[in-house]
């Protein structure tokens, strides 16, 4: 990979990564899709500075939009940069679009993003998941399995 399309101190291209969505969530199936964005905030980017733990994807106006998803300013931009945490529309496919917002309508669930990243082409991607949302007791639930395979792994290991 060349110079150019590394980020700041990652050599695999990940910018963000939202952590929570996989605790708070049951992701069903994810998606790749590309982003619209301007300039600077790929210039940001390039740098790793990104935040999509408070983001949401919707549906609207006929497309899918990343919303409330945080790149910073980037400060050589001058008068030429963006809005730090304004809509960015992503671009998914006719049928990829109308199958995520049928399951957004009829089956109540949500997409969220998972990750924010460069491709090996260093074009800027976001990894987003079909999900559910857990309730308290389920995301104890999926945490105590979770220590027990842990657990079960250490023995295993040792023995």
């Amino acid at each position: 990979m060349s110079k150019k399309n590394q980020t700041k101190g990652r050599s695999d291209g990940l910018v963000a990564e939202n952590r929570r969505s996989r605790r708070d969530y049951a992701v069903e199936d994810t998606l790749e899709a590309g982003l619209m964005l301007v300039g600077s905030e790929v210039k940001s980017l390039r740098q790793g500075k990104a935040n999509i733990a408070e983001a949401y994807v919707s549906p609207e106006d006929g497309g899918l939009y990343l919303i409330n998803a945080d790149i910073p300013i980037y400060n050589a931009a001058n008068r030429f940069n963006h809005e730090p945490k304004r809509k960015r529309k992503l671009l998914v496919s006719k049928r990829e679009l109308a199958k995520l917002s049928q399951s957004v309508d009829r089956a109540g669930r949500t997409i969220v993003p998972l990750k924010l990243y460069f491709n090996e082409r260093g074009i800027a991607k976001i990894l987003i998941g079909l999900a559910t949302g857990r309730k308290s007791h389920d995301k104890r639930d999926v945490e105590a399995k979770r220590d027990w395979q842990r657990q079960k792994a250490r023995i295993l290991k040792e023995g």
